[in-house]
């Protein structure tokens, strides 16, 4: 898959709607979980969700928070683990 770069009209559209992740952008590249979790949520209401993460999915975004879904090399992730080693209990069953 080939990067992108955001249309000249991508780029207006962005601009001109009301969406959350304008106030606070470091929320949606956050290193902890939680915060995560909050800008998914956020994502809920915003009109260019679904253009957000098509956009996302196509540039292979490293990371973040588009479209309501974690990233991480362009690919779609459940949720983001956290930095250094996994805890044992994520292993025990």
């Amino acid at each position: 898959m080939i990067a992108t770069t955001p249309s000249a009209a991508d780029v207006l559209e962005f601009a001109s709607t009301d969406v959350p992740c304008a106030d606070e952008p470091d929320l949606w590249f956050s290193e902890h979980p939680t915060e995560l979790e909050s800008a998914k949520r956020q994502c809920l209401t915003c009109p260019l969700a679904q253009k957000c993460l098509e956009g996302a999915i196509s540039r292979r975004e490293p990371w973040g928070v588009w479209g309501g879904q974690i990233v991480v090399d362009g690919i779609i992730r459940r949720r983001k683990n956290r930095r250094g080693r996994p805890r044992l209990t994520e292993f025990a069953a």
